[in-house]
């Protein structure tokens, strides 16, 4: 698997570019737009977090185990975050997730064409083996989404990670296949074209 740099992938809808420091207040405003940091199942930076949050994330891309992405839309404005993480080139794998929205943007073509364009990358440019997410064992809306992707839960790991409000969560993991996206590219292209009611 190639190592992950920064770049841009888009579509006629939207962009994912390479997240800069210069990202921090489009954040902040998609933060406002539904008040995300106070979900507690989330990772949306709060008000006057939003400098630490891209630090954060560049200092994980430095280190080699982080992509992040600023989400654009069709007007250039920013519309959330996403990344790939927890890159382990020798196994050929990586995890997509730090994945949010501004409310407006949810329940809508976003979070499809950002994985459709994500996994699109990962497993024919990179050429990664798995791609994997993981979850707060309470964001049922996110288990959800990562479901109608096509993810197979692989479980649920007890005891093991920090929430922003200090209590202890269950993660749920997800994992895609190399062998697997074919089909599942196919049906997310479909659930992006075919015609709503």
């Amino acid at each position: 698997m190639k190592t992950p740099e920064p770049c841009t992938l888009h579509d006629r809808r939207l962009r994912l570019v390479p997240m800069t420091r210069d990202h921090a207040s489009g954040l902040a405003a998609a933060a406002r737009d539904g008040e995300l940091w106070k979900l507690r199942v989330t990772s949306v930076p709060a008000p006057g977090e939003e400098a630490a949050y891209v630090e954060t994330a560049l200092a994980g891309q430095a280190a080699g185990h982080m992509l992040p992405f600023v989400v654009l839309d069709a007007d250039g404005q920013v519309i959330g975050s996403t990344r790939y993480h927890d890159i382990v080139p020798a196994v050929e794998r990586l995890e997509i997730g730090y994945t949010w929205y501004a409310a407006r943007c949810q329940r809508t073509h976003v979070n499809t064409t950002c994985k459709l364009l994500l996994l699109t990358h990962a497993f024919e440019v990179l050429g990664a083996q798995f791609v994997g997410w993981r979850t707060d064992k309470d964001n049922f809306a996110s288990q959800r989404a990562i479901e109608r992707l096509g993810a197979r839960k692989d479980g649920v790991l007890r005891h093991h990670a920090l929430r922003r409000d200090g209590t202890v969560r269950d993660t749920v993991m997800y994992s895609l296949a190399a062998g697997e996206w074919p089909e599942v590219k196919a049906h997310l292209q479909y659930q992006l074209e075919r015609p709503r009611a």
